[in-house]
C-alpha cells in the first residue's frame, strides 16, 4: 500500500484521533507538522505551549510505533504537494481544527493537489458535532446559547473513536528540523523562563491524568467554579486547546463518571455546560470567520472605541491599580493562564470603565494565552463587550470590587500576584517582574487605585456613551 501523510496541527493525541487512525490503516505514515505562516500568525505563548505538545506527541510516537514528527518550515500548499510526490504519498490525512486560516489553508491545498493521485482528506474530532447537525429551524445557525446547548443535548455529542492499534513509520522518512533544536516562540525573551517554572505538565498523559483530578473533586466544581482563590475548575484547557484530548471522549469519560457517581452528577453537569459554550463558540466562528476582527452585531461596527493609549497600556501591564484586574493580568504573564472569572472582569474594566476597543484586548489575550483558543477568546470578548452573539448587555458592567469581595473574600488569589498588597511577598507576585520585557517600568508595589469614586465615573462615562450611540444608531441589546 502507498505510504499516507499525517498532517499535525492541534492533534497532539493518540485517542480519538481520527486522522491517526485512518492514516495507519492505509499503510506506512509520515507524521509532518508544519511551521507556516498561520502558526506564525500566533500569540508567542500559544507557539511556545504548541512546542511543549509536539514535544510530548513526538516521545510518545516513537516510544510506542519508532516513529517521529517531521518538522518542515513553509506554507502546506507548497510543501505538501511535493512532499507526497517524493515519497509517492497515496493520501493525505487531517483532523479538521475548524480556524478561518487553516480553513482556507485546505482549500489551497487541495487546489494544489487536483490532478495528482494524493486524496486530501479530513477528519472530525475539533468538535462535539459537526455544525451541519445543529441548525434552527430555518436552517441556520445557532445565535443564542441555550437553544443551542439544548438541540446538542438533544442529539448528543458524536462517539469518540479508538486508538490505532498499530503505525507503520516510513522507512526512509526525509530529514526535517531537528526537534530538540526547534523554538516556535522566540519572542518571549525573559517570559520563556518564567512560564516554565509555572508550567503545567504537556502531553495526552497529562490531560488524561488531570481529568481523572477533576473528576475526583467535581462535586464541588459548580459551587466554586467562580472562585479563582480555590483549586475547583478543571485545569483542562490548554490540553483541549492543543488537542491533547478529544471534546468527545472527554464528554464520554465525564458523562460516564456522572452515572457512576451521582454526588458528582451536578458538578459533572455544570463542566459539560462549559464545553458546549465552547462548542458554541466554534460554530460561531465557523458560520462568521471575521469573529476576531468584526462586530457580531453589524450595528455596533461604529461604536467610538479608544485606540491605543496610555490607560490601555497600564493595562496589559497590570498597573490599573484595580486588584483583581492586576491579579489576573500577572497570572497570565507568570503562568499563561487566567481563571475565567478573572478575564471577565479584566475584559469588563478595559471595554466598559476604559471604553477600548475589544479588539486591542482579544490581541493582548492571543500573544499571553497559553490556552489560546481562537473561537472561545473571541466571542468571549464580543461577548463583555455586548457586541456579540448572544452577549451581555452593555449596561451589565462588573463591578471589580464587589466581584473581589465576593469570589476572592479572603483575598488569597490577590495576594498571590500582587506584590505589595496586603504585604504580600510571595514568589508568584514576584514572578511577574522576572516576565517583563525591557522598557516595561512597573513599580514593583503594587498601588490600589480602586477609589468608590473612579469606579463610579468609568461606569457613568461607558452608560453616557452607549446611550449617546444609542441615539445615533439603536443597538439590539437583546
Amino acid at each position: 500500500m502507498p505510504p499516507s501523510i499525517l498532517w499535525l496541527c492541534r492533534d497532539f493525541r493518540f485517542r480519538d484521533n481520527a486522522a491517526l487512525a485512518a492514516a495507519a490503516g492505509a499503510g506506512p505514515v509520515l507524521p509532518v507538522f508544519l511551521i507556516d505562516g498561520a502558526l506564525r500568525a500566533q500569540g508567542a505563548a500559544s507557539r511556545w505551549r504548541l512546542q511543549r505538545a509536539l514535544l510530548a506527541f513526538d516521545a510518545e510516537l516513537r516510544r510506542r510505533h519508532g516513529a517521529t514528527v517531521l518538522v518542515l518550515e513553509g506554507e502546506p500548499w507548497d510543501i505538501l504537494p511535493a512532499l507526497a510526490a517524493r515519497i509517492g504519498a497515496g493520501s493525505l490525512h487531517m483532523n479538521d481544527w475548524p480556524e478561518p486560516a487553516t480553513i482556507a489553508a485546505q482549500q489551497r491545498l487541495g487546489r494544489a493537489l487536483a490532478g495528482t493521485p494524493v486524496r486530501l482528506v479530513l477528519h472530525p474530532g475539533h468538535l462535539l458535532v459537526h455544525p451541519r447537525a445543529l441548525r434552527t429551524g430555518s436552517g441556520g445557525a445557532y445565535r443564542v446559547f441555550t437553544p443551542f446547548a439544548r438541540a446538542l443535548r438533544a442529539i448528543g455529542p458524536d462517539r469518540p473513536g479508538g486508538e490505532a492499534a498499530s503505525l507503520s513509520p516510513l522507512a526512509d522518512p526525509p530529514r526535517g528540523l531537528a526537534l530538540d533544536r526547534l523554538d516556535l516562540a522566540p519572542d518571549l525573551h525573559r517570559g520563556r523562563a518564567v512560564l516554565e517554572r509555572h508550567a503545567l505538565p504537556a502531553g495526552e498523559a497529562a490531560a488524561q491524568a488531570r481529568l481523572g483530578d477533576f473528576l475526583d473533586r467535581a462535586a464541588g466544581y459548580a459551587a466554586q467554579r467562580d472562585r479563582p482563590d480555590l483549586q475547583a475548575t478543571s485545569g483542562l484547557s490548554e490540553h483541549l486547546a492543543m488537542g491533547e484530548i478529544g471534546p468527545r471522549d472527554l464528554w464520554a469519560i465525564a458523562s460516564a463518571r456522572a452515572k457512576a457517581d451521582p454526588a458528582a452528577s451536578p458538578g459533572i453537569a455544570a463542566f459539560l455546560t462549559e464545553l458546549i459554550w465552547r462548542e458554541f463558540a466554534w460554530h460561531l466562528l465557523i458560520e462568521f470567520p471575521r469573529l476576531a476582527r468584526q462586530p457580531w452585531r453589524p450595528e455596533w461596527a461604529d461604536f467610538p472605541w479608544r485606540g491605543d493609549s496610555a490607560a490601555l497600556t497600564r493595562w496589559r501591564r497590570a498597573e490599573t491599580g484595580i486588584a483583581l484586574v492586576d491579579a489576573g493580568l500577572r497570572e497570565m504573564r507568570v503562568t499563561g493562564r487566567m481563571h475565567n472569572r478573572v478575564r471577565m472582569v479584566a475584559a469588563s474594566w478595559l471595554t466598559k470603565h476604559l471604553l477600548t476597543d475589544w479588539r486591542l484586548g482579544l490581541a493582548h489575550f492571543a500573544d499571553s494565552l497559553t490556552d489560546w483558543d481562537p473561537a472561545a477568546n473571541a466571542m468571549n470578548w464580543q461577548w463583555v463587550a455586548g457586541c456579540g452573539p448572544d452577549a451581555a448587555p452593555f449596561f451589565r458592567i462588573f463591578n471589580p470590587e464587589r466581584q473581589a469581595a465576593q469570589f476572592d473574600p479572603q483575598g488569597r488569589y490577590r495576594r498571590r500576584w500582587l506584590l505589595g498588597w496586603q504585604g504580600a511577598e510571595g514568589e508568584e507576585a514576584r514572578a511577574y517582574f522576572d516576565s517583563l520585557p525591557p522598557g516595561w517600568d512597573v513599580p514593583r508595589t503594587w498601588q490600589d487605585r480602586a477609589t468608590p469614586e473612579r469606579l463610579a465615573q468609568g461606569r457613568a462615562r461607558a452608560l453616557e456613551a452607549h446611550a449617546a450611540f444609542r441615539r445615533q444608531a439603536p443597538v439590539d441589546d437583546r
